[in-house]
């Protein structure tokens, strides 16, 4: 089992930044890619980001590209996100996961799922 907590989360001007942690439980946090989704009001779930288990591959949907970046620290359990340049339409509920199926776009390739932090851009 892993539990994810997530935090960082916050109201910011458009334009500021904002960077989010998940914290992971248990022991095999290395074992698993680490996403992020994010859900709008009215809106479905869906994917912004992606880790590999190692660091060495990222994933971004397009809208995010070149403003976000992913990371991770194993050896503190914890996978980031860094939110720059933000627009009001990033507002959402932002969500962290963990797969074991590195096809990181699909929900249904992650295990394990975060309660969310409420990320607020204002104009």
């Amino acid at each position: 089992q892993v539990q994810l907590v997530e935090s960082g989360g916050g109201l910011v001007q458009a334009g500021g930044s904002l960077r989010l942690s998940c914290v992971a439980s248990g022991r095999t946090f290395s074992s698993y890619f680490m996403g992020w989704f994010r859900q709008a009001p009215g809106m479905e779930r869906e994917f912004v980001a992606a880790i590999s288990w190692n660091g060495r591959s990222t994933y971004y949907t397009d809208s995010v590209k070149g403003r976000f970046t992913i990371s991770r620290d194993n050896s503190k359990n914890t996978a980031y996100l860094q939110m720059n340049s933000l627009r009001p339409e990033d507002t959402a509920v932002y969500y962290c996961a963990a797969g074991s199926n590195w096809r990181p776009q699909a929900s249904e390739n992650y295990n394990y799922w975060g309660q969310g932090t409420q990320v607020t851009v204002s104009s």
